[in-house]
């Protein structure tokens, strides 16, 4: 079993969460759509991560939709006091699996109680605010969605909000609305727009959860990451993700998987220390792809 609390813990609204979580989109089907292949699997990674100490959930009522809150209800429900589950808003799937916007304040409040009866909640721990006014991270005022998304906070639907895919302009316009306890966007050993972000954030307090920490859809491929791996004697994922646990005490991870072998993996990497020579050539990955 791995000690993931080795990782340490980092402040998350009013609780301390160990900084190596879970996230819940490959739960779902291909594409993050329709059920998954194998149920039980998924209950099964889900009962795992909880075991080896995992207190942190990532999910969303569109991944599938509504698949992957339905199954966390089914295998850890009802749920103990230490687990936070953290869910995004701002967007629906299409009929053919497509992502949509969907940022009215009907959307927003429609999101959250489609979340909660799923979950089997009262009260959402943290919901993400996800802004999709592009691929990436694009600027845009957010203070109407920003606003009706306050609005649940303060009708008792909402203890904390964060924000997603938000450029640095965003989190401050965010801010200025309401209290923000975390930002999650894309970053990982390859893809390192957001350094500066990271450590502001750091500097305030604010968690900065990384999607995609392994690369997502397409997994981090490079020499200098396998290289350094074996010299380690680690995978090349373990070591990507040792690298954003030592890269800033803020960051939270939450690798996703459907395998109980590749969570045990994941987590395993909290027991891997890089030694400063290993992180320099690590950060060339970055030089070299920019």
């Amino acid at each position: 079993m791995s000690n993931i609390q080795t990782a340490g813990t980092y402040r998350l609204g009013d609780r301390d969460v160990n900084r190596l979580g879970y996230g819940a989109m490959q739960l779902a089907g291909s594409h993050v759509f329709g059920p998954p292949k194998d149920r039980e699997a998924a209950i099964a990674v889900l009962r795992s991560a909880v075991a080896n100490g995992v207190n942190h959930i990532d999910t969303s009522d569109f991944y599938g939709p509504h698949v992957t809150n339905q199954i966390i209800r089914e295998a850890l429900h009802p749920y103990g006091d230490d687990l936070t589950i953290v869910t995004k808003i701002g967007a629906v799937r299409g009929a053919d699996a497509s992502w949509l916007p969907a940022f009215s304040a009907a959307d927003l409040t429609r999101a959250i109680e489609d979340n909660l009866r799923n979950l089997g909640l009262e009260v959402m721990e943290v919901v993400n605010l996800r802004i999709m006014f592009g691929m990436e991270p694009t600027e845009g005022s957010i203070e109407a969605p920003m606003t009706a998304v306050a609005q649940l906070q303060q009708r008792g639907l909402i203890k904390h909000i964060g924000l997603s895919s938000v450029t640095p302009t965003q989190v401050q316009q965010g801010r200025s609305i309401a209290e923000i306890v975390c930002v999650q966007n894309q970053y990982n050993l390859a893809h390192r727009g957001d350094d500066a972000l990271v450590d502001e954030l750091a500097a305030v307090g604010i968690a900065y959860v990384p999607f995609f920490p392994l690369g997502g859809f397409a997994p981090l491929q490079s020499s200098t990451l396998s290289d350094v791996a074996q010299r380690l004697g680690a995978t090349p994922m373990q070591v990507a993700l040792a690298w954003l646990l030592q890269r800033s005490p803020n960051i939270l991870l939450i690798p996703g998987t459907s395998s109980v072998a590749h969570l045990q993996e994941n987590l395993a990497a909290a027991n891997l220390v890089l030694p400063p020579q290993e992180i320099a050539a690590l950060d060339q990955i970055y030089t070299i792809g920019a």
